[in-house]
């Protein structure tokens, strides 16, 4: 797709985000606006996914380690035909086949996640399974920044490198807020590229706000470097609506009806004119 193009499925995602989660009064609100844009780079643009052959041996696999964002994958999974309308109107709902965190249940999810740290450990498996099978698939994790402080990070960090996973792919959503206040007062992590260097990683940092910056430091990956990737993704929390940006509280919550008719007014006029 076009950057165009992909803007536009990002703001028709987000605003389809606002009423899952307002219809469902739950939801990590914050950081699922923060990491829209790269998951709609990723399944629109990136990973060799296909909705209607979802275990194809040959896909990409992707796994959401901040799972507690599960709503902006569903809306993504919606979107690229792997979870039906019908069935996403259903969040929050007795009986319904979706929960707060991934599940394996819903077509299109690798594995179930929720429980931080434990994604990239479960990245770098998938990674290792692809060398020994001779298989071409990457594999990419989405953390979230509050998630570095989790320890198992760092082991599978070791195992990356050791295991020379140049297929691996994770990113850091650098919102630079969690549940408890900024990052950095809570557990600070400015020295991230640094950290991930020494690891032996291949950092880059892009804009996560930004789907042409998205896109380019996504080509500028060299898969042959006998390194493992991390992209720091700078992005803004609540991003895309006006009164939830880099407000703490929108780590989760729900929008009044008031809220809610505002964010989508602002979000469709901005998807009118594109």
């Amino acid at each position: 797709m076009k950057i165009n193009e992909l803007i536009k499925q990002s703001e028709i995602n987000r605003r389809r985000l606002i009423e899952v989660i307002y219809n469902a009064k739950a939801g990590h609100i914050g950081g699922d606006l923060s990491c829209l844009n790269v998951l709609t780079a990723l399944y629109f643009d990136i990973l060799n996914v296909n909705a209607a052959d979802p275990k194809n041996t040959d896909r990409d696999r992707f796994v959401l380690s901040k799972g507690h964002c599960v709503e902006a994958l569903y809306v993504t999974l919606e979107s690229k035909g792997f979870l039906k309308k019908e069935v996403l109107d259903t969040l929050g709902q007795y009986g319904s086949v979706l929960s707060g965190h991934p599940t394996i249940e819903v077509s299109g999810i690798e594995v179930n996640t929720g429980a931080l740290g434990h994604g990239l450990p479960i990245g770098v498996g998938m990674a290792i399974a692809a060398k020994m099978d001779g298989k071409s698939y990457k594999t990419v994790v989405l953390m979230g920044d509050g998630e570095q402080g989790e320890g198992s990070i760092y082991e599978a960090a070791m195992a990356g490198n050791q295991y020379h996973l140049d297929n691996l792919v994770a990113i850091i959503d650098r919102n630079h807020l969690q549940i408890s206040g900024n990052t950095e007062n809570v557990m600070g992590i400015d020295n991230i590229h640094d950290r991930w260097s020494a690891f032996g990683w291949d950092v880059k940092t892009m804009n996560g706000d930004d789907m042409q910056s998205i896109i380019d430091t996504f080509k500028s990956i060299d898969y042959t470097n006998g390194k493992p990737h991390l992209l720091v993704s700078e992005t803004t929390k609540g991003k895309g609506v006006s009164f939830m940006e880099n407000i703490a509280k929108w780590h989760h919550g729900v929008p009044t009806q008031e809220q809610y008719e505002a964010a989508m007014k602002e979000i469709t006029e901005r998807i009118d004119n594109l």
